[in-house]
């Protein structure tokens, strides 16, 4: 099968023949159909985020399964699945015994310390599956799997009541899918964003404001969370002045910039939440929003022969919004 293969911190990516895997016990084989690039495979590829070298990336993939290990009851050959980052914990340690298996330090991760979706094939654990629902093509269901559970967990995670408004902080690569979770969900929502030609983009999205910057915010009547999609701390530290008394700010762009917070925050008893994509409580809903076309991810697709010019646009920050190799 092929494969892309990351020889080593820094690597070029590089499109191999290697053998197929096989499934062990209690693991599926998946043939692929969509594999989505995310900006942390540059993190992985760059060494700022820890991985297995030489490795196989891909933390946003989707397939059907064509083979099962020993066994297996959940899953049947002919199911299609999409696999979250969280494969395979320890289960002994205090985290995993809290039902907060994300946090294990054991844990086995997509593309990671287990060859990920950027491939023909790939070998995952069968508990760690999704089913995806009826209908729901590849191209759509793929990045869910990373950029909207990332965004619509942190936004169920920071608790939003009935008439609370919700900003996002940038419209981009998870910013446009946060816009629109946000507003499925009911909630009145505000954009932030510098960039003039996505003002128009935000309101289509479901944004019922668009704002520039904190100052805006505050003069729009403020926001009770913020999620902060934005790479930049600069520009989520800004939105600040727009939280509302006992509102929550939710970091869940990875960013080396410090985050500079004031007494407003204090002053206000805001709350500051980190968020990744956390264990799977919500995945099936932000999926079956997806599948009922209420949520649209934006993509540019690209065989599996072009991931070098995927991966380079995905760098450059030239996609709008997400990367997503088909695989047939």
């Amino acid at each position: 099968m092929k494969a892309a293969i990351v020889p080593e911190v820094h690597g070029k990516w590089q499109l191999k023949d290697v053998p197929t895997p096989k499934p062990g016990p209690d693991q599926v084989l998946i043939k692929m159909h969509a594999s989505g690039i995310c900006y942390t495979d540059v993190h992985l590829t760059e060494g700022i985020l820890p991985a297995r070298f030489p490795n196989t990336l891909g933390h946003e993939p989707v397939g059907e399964i064509v083979e099962l290990g020993q066994n297996i009851t959940t899953r049947k050959v002919g199911d299609r699945v999409g696999v979250p980052w969280t494969q395979h914990t320890c289960g002994r340690c205090e985290w995993c015994q809290r039902g907060k298996s994300l946090f294990c330090l054991e844990q086995i991760g997509t593309g990671v310390n287990i060859a990920g979706g950027h491939a023909e094939y790939m070998v995952a654990y069968a508990d760690a599956t999704q089913l995806l629902p009826e209908g729901l093509q590849y191209e759509q269901a793929a990045p869910i799997f990373c950029a909207g559970y990332t965004v619509y967990s942190g936004l169920r995670i920071a608790e939003p009541k009935p008439h609370e408004r919700v900003a996002i902080v940038g419209v981009g690569g998870l910013g446009h899918l946060a816009i629109q979770y946000a507003k499925v969900c009911g909630f009145e929502t505000i954009a932030i964003t510098h960039s003039k030609d996505k003002e128009e983009l935000a309101h289509k999205l479901g944004a019922d404001v668009v704002v520039s910057d904190g100052k805006g915010l505050k003069k729009s009547g403020g926001a009770d969370v913020i999620l902060a999609t934005s790479n930049s701390y600069k520009a989520t530290s800004d939105t600040l002045k727009g939280l509302r008394p006992d509102g929550r700010l939710v970091l869940m762009g990875l960013s080396d910039e410090p985050l500079i917070v004031t007494s407003h925050l204090l002053l206000g008893r805001g709350r500051i939440i980190g968020s990744i994509q956390n264990d799977r409580e919500y995945l099936y809903e932000a999926l079956d929003y997806v599948a009922k076309g209420k949520v649209r991810v934006m993509t540019e697709s690209f065989p599996l022969d072009d991931m070098n010019i995927a991966y380079d646009k995905v760098v450059k920050g030239e996609l709008r919004f997400r990367a997503v190799l088909k695989i047939r």
